[in-house]
């Protein structure tokens, strides 16, 4: 008899929409040459322009690509019936968010902001000048994330009861030398992605336990973090990042596991290790039948770029009737962020010693 994996199709990928908008860019950095213009291009939508302060930069790729190249963000910003793509540094997006159009069509890259603050200032232009807007929070639309949102929405793991987030990585932080002058770095700009994913699968939490630290070998504020997601009695979830494991690949890891009241599932997040060369997704699930590895058509990195701006743009034609990761459901996904910021700046719980004076 055949297994339920191999008869039945979970949801990978987000339909095109019918009539494709055109893309305008705002940066030219590694994550819009390295992601969104290769994921565009495979995916047919059309980017009709790139803007950044170094002209030089975004002309490359305009010429790889063969878009126009903006000399002025007023410029870009002037562009009409565009979806407006904000690959831009989160100090500078309340700045570009305010050059564009009232009613236009936009999405953030995370973070919404260095901090809750600067997320609600975003998040009220945002409502000031009615955009639709929304924030490239990219994991929930890795094939892998789809079709595991789709088998936990099916019920097919029953309810989640636990969810693991493990990740022991030699991540090559030197690629990016202006993190070192940053006072947020790990939860902020890398596990926002799991914190985020994890609100996508299973809601918001009702408080959070963490602590992150730096390493004596780093330059970088904060590499390492630990944390409990409060959601009641009944679910346990936990999330382990160490970005200092430096002793080869054969105990190095990134994977979540879920487990339910009828099945599990287990991820591996394959572009983190080896980074940036990376290596396969994988999902695999047990369904109470043994574990059965998934096909999966596509990845994280670069798939997951191009579903993001499909739903949206799916949104602004009345094609899809939600916006997912819409600027306020991103807010809390910054709330998240900042109390887990907040909870480790204070004291743990202080550990009674024992005296003579203990005794009864």
């Amino acid at each position: 008899m055949r297994n339920l994996i191999e008869v039945r199709e979970y949801k990978q990928n987000w339909p095109m929409p019918k009539n494709p908008i055109p893309i305008v860019i705002f940066g030219a950095g590694s994550i819009v040459s390295d992601a969104h213009l290769p994921a565009y291009k495979l995916s047919k939508l059309p980017v009709k322009g790139i803007y950044d302060p170094d002209y030089e930069k975004a002309k490359k790729l305009g010429q790889i690509y063969g878009i126009e190249v903006f000399k002025e963000a007023s410029a870009a910003a002037a562009e009409k019936n565009v979806v407006f793509d904000l690959a831009t540094p989160p100090s500078v997006h309340f700045e570009v968010i305010d050059l564009l159009p009232k009613n236009s069509t936009v999405i953030l890259q995370k973070p919404m902001g260095g901090d809750l603050k600067e997320a609600s200032n975003i998040l009220s232009l945002c409502h000031q000048k009615s955009l639709t807007a929304c924030v490239n929070f990219q994991l929930r639309f890795a094939p892998m994330m789809i079709a595991l949102k789709d088998i936990i929405d099916q019920g097919l793991i029953g309810q989640v009861v636990d969810v693991d987030m493990w990740a022991a990585l030699d991540t090559p932080w030197d690629l990016w030398k202006f993190l070192e002058a940053l006072p947020r770095v790990e939860i902020l700009l890398h596990s926002i992605h799991y914190l985020d994913a994890i609100r996508f699968l299973i809601g918001n939490p009702i408080g959070i336990h963490a602590k992150t630290m730096g390493h004596p070998a780093s330059k970088i504020s904060n590499t390492r973090t630990s944390a409990i997601l409060d959601y009641g009695n009944e679910l346990r979830c936990a999330i382990s990042i160490n970005h200092n494991h430096s002793y080869g690949r054969k105990y190095q890891a990134c994977e979540m596991r879920i487990c339910g009241t009828k099945g599990a599932a287990y991820l591996h997040l394959g572009v983190n290790l080896n980074y940036p060369k990376g290596e396969p997704d994988r999902l695999e699930v047990n369904l109470g039948n043994g574990w059965k590895k998934i096909k999966l058509e596509g990845s994280w990195f670069i798939d997951s770029f191009a579903y993001r701006m499909r739903q949206l743009q799916r949104v602004v034609a009345g094609e899809d009737d939600i916006l997912i990761s819409k600027v306020d459901d991103a807010w809390n996904t910054m709330a998240l962020v900042e109390s887990a910021y907040k909870s480790s700046s204070k004291p743990a719980t202080k550990i009674p010693k024992y005296s003579n004076s203990n005794k009864v």
